[in-house]
C-alpha cells in the first residue's frame, strides 16, 4: 500500500509506512508541547479524542501510563497509553495499548520573518504490533467509522489545525510600527 492510498485497502498494520501530518505554528515550541501533552484539554482539538487523565507515574513524563476518552458518533471508548518520550519542548510520544499504535509529535523550532517563534509540529502514527483480536474486529465492524486509517489522517489534521488557531489566536499580537 502506498502512502495515503486508502481504497479498498487492509487496516494499516505492523511495518506500513506510518501516518505523517505536519503544520507551522506561530507559536512557542513550548506552548506546542504543552498543547499537545495537556490531556483534560487535547479533547478540545480532536474531532475523536474527549480527553484524558493520567494514571501512573509523573503526568507528561516518560514511562507515565493514562486513560483516554474517545469517542465517534454515538460510541464511547477508553484506551490505555504509556509516555515514551517525553522530552519538552520537542517531542511527545505515546503507545497505545489496545490499538497498538504509536503516536509521535515532534516540535521543532523556527522562526517568522519577523522574528517571533514558530515551529514546524508533525504528527505520526504508527501501527507498531498486530492489534488484538477484539480491536480489529470493533475498528472493522464501522461502529467507530468506515474506514479507520483514512478518518486518523483527517483526525491528525484537524487536531493540528485546531492547535495552530488556538495558540495563533492566543499569541501576543504583533508589534506595528515595523517596517
Amino acid at each position: 500500500m502506498r502512502p495515503g492510498d486508502y481504497s479498498d485497502s487492509m487496516p494499516k498494520q505492523p511495518g506500513d509506512a506510518p501516518d505523517v501530518v505536519s503544520i507551522r505554528i506561530e507559536a512557542a515550541t513550548e506552548a506546542v508541547w504543552d498543547a499537545v501533552s495537556d490531556l483534560p484539554r487535547m479533547g478540545r482539538y480532536s474531532p475523536e479524542n474527549r480527553g484524558g487523565w493520567w494514571i501512573k507515574g509523573v503526568p507528561r513524563a516518560t514511562g507515565s501510563w493514562f486513560q483516554g476518552l474517545n469517542r465517534h458518533g454515538l460510541v464511547p471508548w477508553l484506551t490505555h497509553a504509556r509516555v515514551i518520550e517525553a522530552s519538552r519542548p520537542s517531542v511527545f510520544a505515546f503507545d497505545v495499548l489496545e490499538s497498538r499504535a504509536r503516536w509521535t509529535y515532534r516540535i521543532v523550532a523556527e522562526q517568522t520573518e519577523d522574528g517571533r517563534p514558530a515551529c514546524i509540529v508533525t504528527e505520526t502514527r504508527e501501527i507498531t504490533k498486530r492489534p488484538a483480536w477484539l480491536v480489529r474486529v470493533f475498528s472493522g465492524s464501522g461502529l467507530i467509522g468506515k474506514d479507520r486509517d483514512r478518518l486518523m489522517v483527517s483526525g491528525m489534521q484537524a487536531t493540528l489545525d485546531a492547535v495552530k488557531a488556538a495558540l495563533e489566536t492566543d499569541a501576543p499580537p504583533r508589534q506595528s510600527g515595523s517596517g
